[in-house]
C-alpha cells in the first residue's frame, strides 16, 4: 500500500472506532480519578487494547495504575502517550479524557501500518501528570527506554503542532511562630502570618525583575485559627517556573531569600521543602512537529504557527522530550476565551467539539505514525534533529 493509501485506512479505522472512542471519552469523563488513583481509566483502556490485539503489561515502572500495551515485535518503537488523571475537586477540566482516547484510538489504527511497515506501537499508560509527575517516575524506571519516538496531543482552545512547556518546580513553605493573646501580649509573640504575609510581598517586587516567562505563584493553605490568637503557625505552597533548568536554579534561590529575609524580620523559623519532582523544559522535535502539522491540516484544520508562544503552563512530557525525541500539540476543542483548568473546559471535555477534537487528534497522530513507519528516512531527520 502506497502512504497515501495507508493514511487512508487509518482514517476509515478511526471513523469505524468513533463510537466507542467517544463511550470511553465520556466514561473517563464522568469517572475522574486523581493522581495514581485511576484504576477505572486505567483498566478500561488496557481493555480496549487488549480487545484489539495489543500485548498489555499492567504496573509498569512500579506504579500501578500505569500500563504498556503494544503491538508488534520489532524496531523502530514509536510511543503514543496516554494522560487520564483529573483535576482535585473539578474533575476532567484538562481533557485528559480526550488525551487518552486519542491516544488508544490512534494506537488501534496503527496496527495495519505495522503489518505493512513494521515497528511496533507502544501506548504508554502514565498516570499522575497533574500533580506529580508520572512520567517521571517511569523515566527513572526505564519505561522509556528503546522508544524512538513518542508524541501526546492535548485538548485546548488551538491547534498547533508544538507548545512551549516550562521547567518547574514545587516549594512547600512553613513559618513557626510563638502563640499569644493578640491584645494582652503582643510584645510577647512571633506572628507566623505576618512572616508569610511579608514573604508574599517580597515575591510581588522579585516578579518585577525576573525574565518575561519566568512565573512565580502560590497559595497560604493555613494562616491561623483566631484573630485573637498571634499566629504560630502558616503554611503556603508555591510553584516556581522558567524556560530553562538553569534559570530555574537560579530563581529558586531568589525566591528562598524572600522567605529567609521574612524570617529574619519577623524571628519567625523557616521551614521549607523542594519538591522531588522537577519538571523540565519543553524540547519540540520541529520535524516531528512538521509531520504532525501538515497530518492535523489535512483535516481542514488550520495549524497556528509555533512562532505565536501560546502559554501552556508545565508537563511532565518536557522530561520525556529530553531523552526521546518528542512533541506535545494541541487540538482546539473551544473557543479563545474558554481557559483550561475552568469549569467551561470541562464542559467542552464532553462536548460535540470536544468528541471532534478527539477524532482529529486521533487522525492526525495515526497518520503521523504511517510517515515514521513508512518512510524511514523520515524517522532518521526526527532523530538527526534530536542528536543536533
Amino acid at each position: 500500500m502506497t502512504k497515501a493509501e495507508l493514511k487512508a485506512e487509518v482514517n476509515k479505522q478511526l471513523e469505524q472506532q468513533r463510537q466507542k472512542l467517544i463511550e470511553l471519552s465520556l466514561k473517563i469523563h464522568a469517572n475522574p480519578e486523581l493522581a495514581f488513583k485511576e484504576e477505572k481509566a486505567s483498566s478500561w483502556l488496557t481493555s480496549y487494547l487488549a480487545k484489539n490485539g495489543f500485548q498489555v503489561e499492567d504496573g509498569i515502572g512500579g506504579l500501578s495504575t500505569a500500563f504498556k500495551a503494544s503491538y508488534g515485535t520489532n524496531n523502530p518503537v514509536i510511543a503514543l502517550l496516554a494522560e487520564y488523571d483529573a483535576l482535585p475537586e473539578i474533575g476532567h477540566a484538562c481533557g485528559h479524557n480526550i488525551i487518552a482516547a486519542s491516544a488508544v484510538g490512534a494506537a488501534v489504527a496503527t496496527r495495519c501500518i505495522v503489518d505493512n511497515c513494521g515497528g511496533t506501537v507502544v501506548v504508554l499508560g502514565t498516570p499522575a501528570e497533574e500533580l506529580i509527575g508520572g512520567k517521571v517516575l517511569m523515566l527513572k524506571a526505564g519505561v522509556f527506554d528503546g522508544i524512538d519516538a513518542a508524541m501526546i496531543v492535548h485538548p485546548g482552545i488551538r491547534n498547533a503542532s508544538a507548545t512551549e512547556a516550562l521547567a518547574c518546580i514545587g516549594l512547600d513553605v512553613q513559618f513557626l511562630g510563638k502563640a499569644v493573646h493578640a491584645a494582652a501580649y503582643p510584645e510577647q509573640g512571633i506572628n507566623a502570618l505576618e512572616a508569610m504575609i511579608l514573604a508574599f510581598n517580597a515575591l510581588n517586587s522579585l516578579r518585577q525583575h525576573i525574565k518575561d516567562r519566568a512565573r512565580i505563584h502560590g497559595v497560604i493553605t493555613h494562616g491561623g485559627e483566631a484573630a485573637n490568637v498571634v499566629p504560630a503557625y502558616s503554611a503556603a505552597t508555591f510553584l516556581v517556573r522558567a524556560t530553562d533548568n538553569a534559570y530555574l536554579d537560579e530563581l529558586k534561590q531568589k525566591v528562598l531569600n524572600c522567605f529567609e529575609g521574612a524570617a529574619l524580620a519577623t524571628g519567625a523559623r523557616l521551614d521549607y521543602r523542594w519538591g522531588e519532582t522537577v519538571y523540565a523544559p519543553m524540547k519540540n522535535n520541529m520535524v516531528l512537529a512538521q509531520l504532525f502539522a501538515r497530518n492535523l491540516e489535512s483535516l481542514g484544520r488550520r495549524v497556528d504557527p509555533f512562532e505565536s508562544h501560546f502559554g501552556f503552563g508545565s508537563t511532565d512530557v518536557g522530561n520525556v522530550s529530553q531523552v526521546v525525541p518528542a512533541i506535545h500539540p494541541s487540538v482546539a476543542i473551544a473557543s479563545s476565551d474558554v481557559l483550561l483548568h475552568s469549569s467551561e473546559f470541562v464542559l467542552a471535555a464532553a462536548s460535540d467539539s470536544g468528541h471532534g477534537g478527539l477524532l482529529d487528534a486521533a487522525k492526525a497522530l495515526a497518520m503521523t505514525v504511517v510517515d515514521l513507519l513508512n518512510e524511514p528516512q523520515a524517522l532518521a531527520k526526527v532523530k538527526d534533529e534530536f542528536s543536533s
